[in-house]
């Protein structure tokens, strides 16, 4: 087989949420919307099913993966849902909604409700992406609450820039957001991920822990509040051919790198059909037989090549970690001008392991 091997270790998922419900207090629900941000979600939730406080997902499809396989904890829609249909099964499930403007309000004061839903009404404290403005939040809630069909509502926003340390754009949201708020009754949940890292104001009632809980910090390089994550999934392959360069020359598509010595060159078994970022290329980190070296040239379709020169005992069969215990996604994500998120997200192709 194709020895491009993603390796889900779900004792580190495991120990990731732990830290996070415990840094954030009150309770959490573990993120694992986009099937647990390329991870597997129901094997992610299974992996905590015993102590997590409940689960998020974007929509009904991934809530009701979960259910389908057994998964009874509370199960959050943080889009909400898109058509009055989805209600029914809503109610059918069990599931806890996101209401985050006045059409999907709508719906639900529309439809029938055999039984409460549980609502959590979204505010637009200030990312200006979803959710009611501030001025018309305590009209939407006492418009649920006098419905008759909700039987909680949690008060929550998002942030846009939390994961940017010192900036006071955080702390505009939550004054925004307490100031909306004063006198409404219920719990609130405002904090993401770097919102419970770094942010103490925000850790309110339920927590959202996403990026964490797969151990890659949300935060910018060298920031020290990684709060002792591990990474969840260790991508690694192997070196399945070797070439002699001489000094000059060109190596794969474009030839984009020349060499400047003589140099070995490895060939392994990965590229951006596998979703590893094409516009990392030169310079993203690797791990050889446990040696440090770069990748060089561009990334092809299902093939890298990577420097072993100063690695002279590593040949064909050598095992290579693109990201993991030693590698950071985040470092590789920054070469190619992204993020630990979408790279974790596109990882496919590859045989998953679950340990």
């Amino acid at each position: 087989m194709r020895p491009l091997i993603a390796s889900i270790r779900l004792a580190h998922f495991r120990h990731n949420y732990l830290l996070a419900r415990q840094q954030h207090g009150g309770r959490a629900l573990a993120v694992v919307k986009a099937n647990a941000y390329g991870h597997g979600a129901v094997r992610c939730a299974q992996a905590v099913a015993d102590v997590a406080d409940g689960y998020a997902v974007a929509c009904l499809e991934e809530a009701l993966q979960l259910r389908a396989a057994g998964i009874s904890l509370p199960i959050l829609l943080l889009e909400g849902v898109f058509e009055a249909a989805e209600l029914a099964e809503v109610q059918a499930h069990g599931l806890w909604l996101v209401v985050q403007n006045r059409e999907q309000l709508a719906m639900l004061l529309a439809a029938p409700a055999a039984k409460p839903y549980r609502v959590w009404l979204k505010m637009d404290s200030g990312m200006h992406r979803a959710g009611f403005f501030p001025a018309d939040y305590a009209t939407a809630y006492r418009e649920l609450q006098e419905s008759g069909k909700v039987d909680a509502i949690v008060k929550m926003t998002h942030f846009a820039r939390a994961d940017e340390p010192g900036c006071p754009a955080t702390d505009a949201q939550i004054a925004a957001f307490d100031a909306a708020t004063a006198g409404l009754g219920g719990e609130t949940s405002l904090a993401n991920s770097a919102g419970i890292m770094i942010h103490a104001d925000a850790r309110r009632d339920w927590g959202r822990p996403g990026i964490m809980l797969y151990g890659a910090t949300p935060l910018p390089a060298g920031h020290a509040a990684n709060v002792g994550l591990k990474a969840v999934m260790q991508l690694t392959t192997r070196i399945f051919g070797v070439r002699e360069l001489g000094v000059g020359e060109p190596v794969g598509y474009g030839a984009s790198f020349h060499t400047e010595r003589p140099t070995r060159v490895g060939l392994m078994a990965c590229g951006y059909a596998d979703g590893y970022p094409r516009l990392a290329s030169t310079g993203s980190p690797v791990l050889i037989d446990g040696i440090a070296s770069r990748v060089i040239g561009r990334v092809s379709m299902d093939m890298m090549t990577v420097d072993l020169t100063d690695i002279p005992q590593a040949g064909v069969g050598s095992t290579v970690e693109l990201w993991g215990d030693t590698i950071s996604v985040n470092d590789v994500a920054a070469h190619a001008g992204s993020i630990g998120y979408e790279v974790l997200c596109n990882v496919k192709r590859a045989h998953f392991r679950y340990e």
